[in-house]
């Protein structure tokens, strides 16, 4: 947005009157006419709240002002479009589809982080060695939990990159339960003789696999670390999940043996 329609904006929200129509129906409730009225009331604003109760109501608007959605909003009798437009027109960032971001890894390992020290502040002890494994593992099982929600775009985006995937396809189905496995085992302590195993394979193929597509292929790919969704970029961060994994694996060895 130019700094002249910025400034535009903040002088022309002094208490100034904005009009919005939108969708309220019995059946469905338009959430972007909420986040219209709402912005506009924190922009300093009086709103003028017109409510399409009927569908016929709505496109007899949509056919009138020549517009093909709702919600629109009108400030001083000038159209600015949609929610996504009123954004733009006050300076909010207007994420693209295709944009760049760390939010939801840095989301996983924030909550990850506090859990593992809830934990250890119940177990008395907040900053000890069993937080960090508990982050690690607790880590494992969010992100295991973000493949799953939709497996068949995550095996689809996994596919781009990982070696053992692209000779067996099977692979990238059984990835994010033997991921979430491992972390939920290592949280418990238990059946170590299988958690360590699959955290050490999944780790270093994945590790493997990752280094050669970003550092020796140099392909520019999404990482699957948070789901088919992801707008992460492979590099480092799906390295540091497969690291990781291994790192654990091998730190684990030594309550198996007893160490």
């Amino acid at each position: 947005m130019s700094t002249a329609a910025s400034s535009e904006a903040k002088e022309s929200n002094s208490k100034a009157n904005a009009t919005v129509y939108r969708m309220v129906m019995k059946k469905h409730l338009c959430p972007f006419g909420l986040k219209s009225v709402d912005l506009l009331e924190r922009e300093g604003y009086d709103v003028e709240d017109h409510q399409l109760t009927t569908r016929e109501e709505t496109d007899a608007f949509m056919e009138k002002h020549n517009v093909d959605t709702t919600p629109q909003t009108y400030i001083r009798g000038k159209r600015i479009g949609g929610y996504e437009e009123l954004r733009k027109y006050f300076g909010k960032n207007v994420k693209s589809e295709d944009e760049t971001s760390y939010r939801p890894v840095l989301a996983v390992f924030a909550v990850a982080a506090l859990l593992a020290l809830a934990v250890g502040w119940m177990l008395g002890g907040l900053f000890t060695i069993r937080t960090g494994e508990l982050f690690i593992a607790f880590s494992m099982s969010i992100l295991a939990m973000l493949k799953l929600q939709d497996v068949e775009s995550f095996s689809t985006m996994f596919l781009n990159y990982d070696l053992l995937a692209q000779r067996k396809v099977p692979y990238s189905y059984v990835y994010p339960y033997a991921e979430l496995l491992a972390g939920v085992l290592m949280v418990a302590g238990a059946m170590l003789w299988l958690a360590i195993p699959v955290a050490l394979f999944i780790g270093t193929v994945g590790a493997v696999s990752v280094f050669k597509a970003v550092y020796i292929d140099r392909r520019e790919l999404k990482c699957a670390c948070v789901g088919g969704s992801s707008s992460v970029p492979l590099g480092f961060t799906s390295l540091t999940e497969n690291l990781m994994m291994m790192g654990m694996g091998v730190w684990m060895l030594r309550y198996y043996f007893g160490g």
